[in-house]
């Protein structure tokens, strides 16, 4: 199943092993089970320290990587490639005993989690989201072997998935019962097992020295902002719920100029170890709450925290990024994950064979449509605007395929369902006022984003669309607080222009202090 190309790098990777380790295979008489046992068998050959052992575990086919003579141990019910490769040789060289590469403080707190747990991830190998949470919950087993973890392809347990009404991956259970639905890293996992963590972690936050610079939000503008910053020798602060923002959610990127394709997880993840290498304090799993700007000239800037903290600074680069744009009908808040969802590569898996909608006639709205058609039985596109703004080219793609069917002028009136998922949406014809309903197993929104900016009002001067108003420097109209990336005024949201804007305002970030720290003319002269 893996080329020589692959099987040379994977076999680089396990000379890293520590200590051996068994794979221990539940198989069935399946073509998957076929394919998994092939898979562990090619990987059992690439390094002496790795065993195989049959096992007889419920769900099948299905596999454990366990250390020898230990309980710690990593679970795949499915065959891990796509997008959750990486996760598979990461589980393979962590409980290889390899390091797991976390702030040992955080690692601590892992090994501290009091009482048994185990988890249950339900993922898609089509989503780029999932990859870091089981990534998580894998390095948390690994850590503490009374975490127990399993991560579950979906699309081969298509009952268990319909049984329990998963409609998003990833979801992930705990005990038995549904513990949260989309990716989450340590610190969030943690934080929410460990009820007094974000209280030790605001007082900790506390303590923090005043920064030259503090960014908040590290999406592609605020880490490079962060590079250009810490570059100039100055005092860095990074603080951010999560590293990468909207640039996680993005599939394929392929006109960021001299990468010919990437994708935003290994984009994002690059850019933080490239962050990381400037010994920037990156400040993660925290969300920003108010703006306070320096009373006066010579005064530090202060950013509240929801958890409490306060962090100050001489200067402030705002790159909070964008969300997604939600309709606000009836039932798309009470649906969500429940059939209403905004990640076609992420859950279109999930509804295979069923009839599905697209809400948004742009690029996005129209490629969603494509990936799904090939997918599920039936696409409906609804786009509010009498025409389609698609590219001509992904147009006519739309065009020619038989399952899908385009409504323009179509305005959503309500996402309906019973009480447990979602089942139709009404909507009306604005050429004629006749009034639609279309039985569906789910919605797919993509309408657009919306700056998160809600922090900032009567703070910073924000436009009627609530994007922060910058000039060609990335100032805002409060001195000593610059912004930049899709939460700004400037037009083009892409991911070179956001980095070219981050790396713009932490030049004149530094500008400003050099130029508010500079002797007056009068103590020179004296």
């Amino acid at each position: 199943m893996l080329d020589a190309a692959l099987k040379t790098q994977l076999s680089a990777y396990l000379e890293k092993l520590q200590q051996p380790i068994e794979l221990v295979a539940s198989l069935d008489d399946s073509d998957a089970a076929r394919e998994l046992d092939e898979l562990l068998g090619e990987i059992a050959a690439l390094s002496p320290k790795i065993s195989r052992a049959a096992g007889n575990d419920a769900r099948k086919p299905s596999f454990l990587i366990r250390r020898a003579g230990s309980d710690v141990q990593v679970g795949f019910a499915g065959i891990p490639l796509g997008h959750e490769f990486t996760s598979l040789v990461l589980a393979l060289l962590q409980v290889g005993g390899h390091p797991v590469k976390i702030d040992e403080a955080l690692a601590q707190q892992v090994r501290n989690l009091p009482g048994d747990y185990v988890f249950e991830t339900f993922m898609s190998l089509h989503c780029q989201s999932c990859p870091d949470t089981v990534q998580a919950l894998n390095a948390m087993s690994v850590l503490n072997p009374r975490i127990r973890h399993v991560a579950i392809d979906g699309a081969l347990f298509q009952a268990e998935v319909e049984a329990k009404q998963i409609l998003s991956v990833p979801t992930i259970y705990l005990n038995g019962e549904e513990f949260d639905a989309g990716r989450m890293s340590i610190e969030q996992v943690v934080a929410k097992l460990d009820t007094g963590a974000a209280a030790r972690a605001a007082e900790e936050l506390k303590q923090r020295e005043p920064y030259d610079v503090l960014i908040v939000g590290a999406g592609p503008a605020g880490a490079a902002a962060a590079i250009y910053a810490a570059r100039k020798g100055i005092r860095t602060g990074l603080v951010t719920e999560r590293f990468g923002g909207q640039v996680l959610d993005t599939m394929a990127i392929e006109n960021l100029p001299s990468v010919e394709y990437t994708e935003g997880p290994k984009l994002a993840a690059s850019l933080e170890a490239h962050v990381r290498s400037y010994g920037v304090d990156i400040i993660t799993a925290q969300r920003a709450k108010t703006l306070h700007p320096a009373a006066r000239a010579g005064e530090l800037v202060g950013v509240e925290l929801e958890s409490g903290a306060t962090l100050q600074s001489k200067t402030v680069i705002l790159s909070p990024g964008a969300r997604w744009r939600q309709t606000g009908v009836p039932g798309e808040s009470e649906h969500r994950n429940k059939g209403v969802t905004y990640c076609p590569h992420c859950d279109g898996p999930l509804f295979k064979g069923k009839k599905v909608a697209v809400i948004g006639g742009g690029n996005s709205g129209v490629e969603a449509a494509i990936d799904l058609a090939g997918i599920v039985e039936h696409v409906t596109l609804l786009e509010f605007d009498g025409k389609l703004r698609a590219d001509e080219v992904l147009q006519r793609k739309l065009h020619s395929l038989p399952n899908t069917t385009v409504h323009v002028n179509a305005q959503t009136h309500e996402m309906v369902g019973d009480g447990s998922k979602l089942t139709g949406l009404r909507f009306t014809d604005r050429t004629n006022g006749e009034v639609s309903d279309l039985e569906l197993a789910g919605v797919f929104v993509q309408i657009g984003l919306l700056p998160n900016t809600d922090w900032l009002k009567g703070a910073v001067e924000l436009s009627p669309r609530g994007e922060i108003v910058v000039d060609d420097r990335g100032h805002t109209n409060v001195p000593g607080v610059f912004a930049a990336g899709d939460a700004t005024t400037e037009p083009f949201k892409q991911i070179v222009v956001a980095m070219g804007a981050g790396s713009t305002a932490a030049l004149s970030a530094f500008d400003f202090l050099i130029r508010h720290s500079a002797p007056a003319a009068e103590a020179q002269a004296a």
